[in-house]
């Protein structure tokens, strides 16, 4: 099962004290401040945790599975996640 924003919240007024008002004003302005880090353009960096890296694709060609019709698939930006080795380690612990 997915760890989902509810939880999250949940998880910070269960363990810190904070109103459920208060815990969901904190999920959503931290979830802000990444979504607004990322669409900058700038990296994020989570110690311990990982690293959001925005890269940049370029327009290539595709096509449709379905139809094998070629079409050319524009440049676009994508958000890489990349774990940090602490993570790794965690995951990987038996």
């Amino acid at each position: 099962m997915a760890l989902t924003k509810e939880k999250l919240i949940d998880g910070i007024y269960d363990n810190v004290g904070l109103s459920k008002v208060q815990s969901r004003n904190v999920v959503e302005r931290l979830f802000d401040i990444m979504k607004q880090t990322l669409q900058s353009g700038e990296n994020l960096l989570v110690s311990g945790f990982g690293k959001f890296v925005v890269k940049n694709k370029a327009a290539r060609r595709g096509r449709n599975p379905q139809t094998s019709e070629q079409l050319q698939l524009r440049a676009r930006r994508v958000v890489v996640f990349k774990a940090s080795g602490v993570l790794r380690k965690r995951i990987n612990r038996s």
